[in-house]
């Protein structure tokens, strides 16, 4: 298991921070596919069950309390479900950081998709009860 800093107000609100289920194996494929392909290296990541999960809640209420839904905080706002994963897109390599030009489609026709693998995730990638080791230029990113 990661010790994971604690997300403390003096750290960098202008890097951005994505909420994950900590628990999703898809999410946590996921995470592991944007650390490969991230090419500003600026994203950093929080459980949604954690405390920084409970902050940001708090901070932003448009924030679900149920753990279904990817959260992308950036530029003083909360972005959900599939608008989360167009605006993460403007830190990845091309040709994957061409996606958040879509990021203007409305949420409701993208999120439908989201929604349908949000519901099968569990059945399909499983739970991921241990947590790979990030590298050490890696595990400053990850906050709990």
């Amino acid at each position: 298991m990661v010790a994971l800093a604690t997300l403390e107000p003096a750290a960098d609100p202008k890097s951005p921070l994505l909420l994950y289920d900590g628990t999703c194996g898809l999410c946590h494929k996921s995470v592991k596919w944007l650390l490969h392909h991230e090419r500003d290296h600026a994203l950093r990541f929080a459980p949604l069950q954690g405390p920084t999960g409970d902050a940001m809640r708090a901070k932003y209420p448009n924030i679900p309390t149920s753990i279904d839904s990817v959260v992308l905080i950036a530029n003083d706002r909360a972005y959900l479900r599939s608008k989360a994963f167009m605006h993460v897109a403007q830190h990845l390599r091309a040709p994957w950081r061409w996606a958040y030009a879509f990021r203007w489609m409305p949420g409701f026709v993208m999120d439908l998709g989201y929604r349908l693998v949000a519901s099968l995730r569990y059945r399909i990638w499983g739970r991921a009860d241990l947590c790979d080791l990030p590298s050490p230029e890696n595990r400053k990113r990850f906050i709990a």
